[in-house]
């Protein structure tokens, strides 16, 4: 018996289409490709060269000798591979685009909404553009990077992205906070 499976975004059904964007604002990105890349042993220089920002993808610092690359360019199903083929040796590739959520929380009260939930100095001097970090938002773990002076990236496991996205519309209420699926 075949049967046929249909992706699902794991925030489908809880967040859906607005009727305006507000001032803060947080999406939720569908099609965002993600791996994970852990460097071989002795060769963390080496896999970090190679994973220089190209345009094509974004390689965002997630412990010692370990990245999380994110691609709005290849597929989910090609980043892998693509990253493979560029490390080769080096570095060790695992493709997360379906088990990760990718969100993106910007607007000029986005450090503040952060901050009640997310114990780490956020001040652009501390924590500048391009900066990213594994950091407990409340109970949760995500991948915070910093992508603008107003804007962060959240990156979090598939089953915890409904809870994340509750927590952080609790940390806004008392800011003007919009949700929807990112245009991008």
């Amino acid at each position: 018996m075949a049967y046929d499976y249909q992706a699902v975004h794991a925030l489908d059904g809880m967040i859906g289409a607005i009727s305006e964007r507000r001032v803060n604002h947080l999406a939720a990105h569908r099609t965002t490709a993600i791996a994970m890349v852990l460097a071989a042993p002795g060769q963390t220089a080496e896999a970090a060269g190679i994973l220089v920002a190209n345009g094509e993808f974004e390689a965002r610092f997630s412990g010692p000798g370990e990245w999380l690359v994110l691609s709005e360019v290849h597929a989910p199903e090609t980043l892998a591979a693509e990253l493979g083929l560029r490390l080769g040796h080096f570095a060790f590739v695992a493709d997360q685009s379906h088990g990760r959520v990718a969100l993106t929380l910007s607007g000029p009260d986005a450090t503040r909404i952060l901050a009640n939930g997310i114990a780490v100095d956020l001040h652009p001097d501390a924590f500048p553009v391009g900066r990213a970090a594994n950091v407990l938002c409340n109970h949760l773990s995500v991948n915070l990077a910093r992508t603008g002076e107003t804007s962060f990236d959240l990156v979090v496991m598939r089953s915890f992205a409904d809870a994340l996205v509750g927590d952080l519309k609790v940390m806004a209420r008392s800011f003007d906070l919009s949700v929807d699926f990112a245009t991008r």
